[in-house]
């Protein structure tokens, strides 16, 4: 290993992992995870924008499935850098992903923003979902 990327490695932000089982997790979620996005060098839109999906991926956790998690990290590729966000959850699942990511879907009478907005918010969106199962979402935001 060279010194350069040893050196990187040292000063990357470790990750951060909250159990979001209320409100309260949810905003330490948020703050959290805006901080390590910080470290990383995101401007404050980008900032924003990433504590946002942090804030609509743990809501929905605790909504849906009473209790999740939320890590996010510091990610690579090539020259990019960017951070992960993923929640994950044990609740019932998704019976109908292509429905739940529709502008104004809600199966809880809710505006129905949550999901579809940080698939819009974000610059990669992965969701997986088993019926009794549980839910994970994948969302990563790349650094200009």
């Amino acid at each position: 290993m060279n010194h350069v990327k040893a050196a990187r490695e040292r000063v990357r932000p470790p990750s951060i992992r909250v159990r979001v089982d209320s409100d309260r997790a949810i905003v330490e979620a948020r703050q959290r995870g805006r901080a390590l996005a910080e470290r990383a060098g995101f401007g404050l839109t980008d900032l924003a924008i990433i504590a946002t999906a942090i804030s609509e991926l743990a809501r929905n956790a605790l909504q849906y499935a009473k209790w999740g998690d939320i890590v996010v990290r510091c990610v690579e590729d090539g020259d990019r850098m960017g951070v992960l966000v993923m929640a994950t959850d044990a609740g019932p699942g998704i019976p109908n992903i292509t429905q739940a990511l529709q502008d104004g879907y809600s199966s809880s009478g809710s505006l129905g923003l949550g999901l579809p907005g940080v698939k819009r918010l974000m610059d990669e969106f992965e969701i997986s979902s088993e019926l009794g199962h549980g839910t994970t979402v994948i969302a990563k935001k790349w650094r200009l």
